[in-house]
């Protein structure tokens, strides 16, 4: 049975900020499962990433939703209700941004997701039997909802305490003078950026270190800092003193939002570079070199590591694309070219290694192994006279 809501039960309320770390501890506990479920599916599979042990595989997963279950029962199940709502009326009160229907339409999954929940774990299986790891696994989906999305409402509860209006403001001389003193540094190189986030306006805040005179003082800076038009909304000894004044950070944003960290497909099989590289240093023939280079260069679903690369470069110029800011998009150029260079060489490399295979020749024999260890004299043999001393005559018998 899912515990009652604190709530619901005439305890005390429990905070925004004890709503949200409930959340909090939820999600960590699932990523420490996930982490365990990962190392336990390794050993079933070979080094290719084929199952060969498919019970253990098994296993481990009935072990993982039983796992989240139970998080979800300690962690969750008494607040999520109540996160839920404290969510709501909070993002009622926000201003207009362009993230706002999304995060409304994430608050509406997980209150379905909730109630989802709370209807199976209210008919529970008897412990231990099939009917168990059924409902377990039929519970696994909606759990991993929370799990990924649940920091929408957990960072919207974190905004309850007025986490949204910076506390003590600059004023229009201020911001200013210190914007100008800001410009200035950044063209001397002087303004080095140490971090940034989102606030629930949707404006990004960044904050830097500006040095003048060799003093080093921490800005926020309100805009895109490689742009025209960024603004100090303050300035600050140091970071701690910076996030208590500033407006909270509302949960960044995700590059493919049809994805799941806990949902992810079983990897494809593939060759390291490390294997292929043995196999060419091991090769006698030109034709085991040439399957080694087509290896590396193999496309789609067991992928060679040469197109693993590409994905991955253009993969990061999508995400650096994504973030919307200058030097994103700068860098998101230079990635795209380098996927463009990498695939050019992917298909030199196809080629050369067709070519190699055509050859139809083998190592010379010249090529002889070279022995680690010397022989060893027979055992009823003497031991060979060692040589003599340098600037000694051999004693003469």
């Amino acid at each position: 049975m899912t515990p009652a809501n604190n709530s619901d039960s005439g305890g005390p309320r429990p905070s925004a900020a004890e709503l949200s770390n409930a959340a909090s501890n939820f999600r960590l506990r699932m990523s420490v499962i996930d982490c365990a479920t990962d190392a336990a599916l390794d050993k079933t599979r070979d080094r290719h990433g084929r199952t060969f042990h498919p019970a253990a595989a098994e296993a481990a997963r009935a072990h993982r939703d039983q796992a989240a279950v139970e998080a979800y029962r300690t962690h969750l199940a008494p607040h999520a209700e109540a996160l839920l709502d404290v969510a709501r009326l909070v993002l009622d009160d926000l201003p207009t941004a362009q993230h706002l229907a999304r995060w409304q339409a994430v608050l509406d999954v997980l209150h379905a997701t909730t109630a989802r929940i709370r209807r199976i774990l209210e008919r529970p299986a008897a412990p231990g039997s099939e009917e168990e790891r059924a409902q377990h696994a039929a519970l696994w989906p909606h759990l991993t909802v929370w799990a990924d999305h649940g920091n929408i409402a957990s960072g919207l509860a974190d905004q309850r305490e007025g986490g949204q209006h910076q506390k003590s403001p600059l004023t229009d001389e201020e911001r200013r003078r210190w914007t100008e003193m800001a410009v200035a540094a950044q063209r001397r190189g002087a303004l080095e950026l140490i971090e940034s986030w989102y606030a629930a306006d949707g404006q990004p805040i960044t904050l830097a270190y500006l040095v003048e005179d060799d003093e080093s003082i921490v800005v926020a800076l309100r805009g895109d800092p490689g742009a025209p038009g960024w603004q100090v909304i303050g300035h600050y000894e140091h970071e701690y003193e910076a996030g208590r004044d500033l407006p909270a950070p509302v949960p960044p944003g995700v590059l493919r939002p049809d994805l799941s960290r806990h949902n992810r497909p079983a990897p494809a099989p593939e060759e390291s570079l490390q294997d292929l590289l043995r196999d060419v240093v091991d090769g006698r023939s030109a034709g085991d070199v040439s399957n080694a280079l087509l290896g590396a260069v193999q496309r789609g679903y067991a992928a060679g590591p040469m197109v693993r690369l590409q994905e991955l470069v253009e993969t990061s110029a999508q995400f650096a694309s994504a973030l919307e800011t200058v030097q994103g998009r700068q860098v998101a150029g230079r990635l795209s070219a380098l996927g463009r260079q990498i695939e050019f060489l992917t298909r030199e490399v196809h080629e050369a290694a067709e070519d190699l295979g055509a050859t139809v020749a083998v190592l010379p024999p010249h090529r002889t192994p070279v022995l680690r260890m010397r022989p060893r004299p027979a055992v009823d043999t003497s031991p060979p006279v060692p040589p003599p001393l340098a600037g000694r005559p051999a004693r003469q018998h």
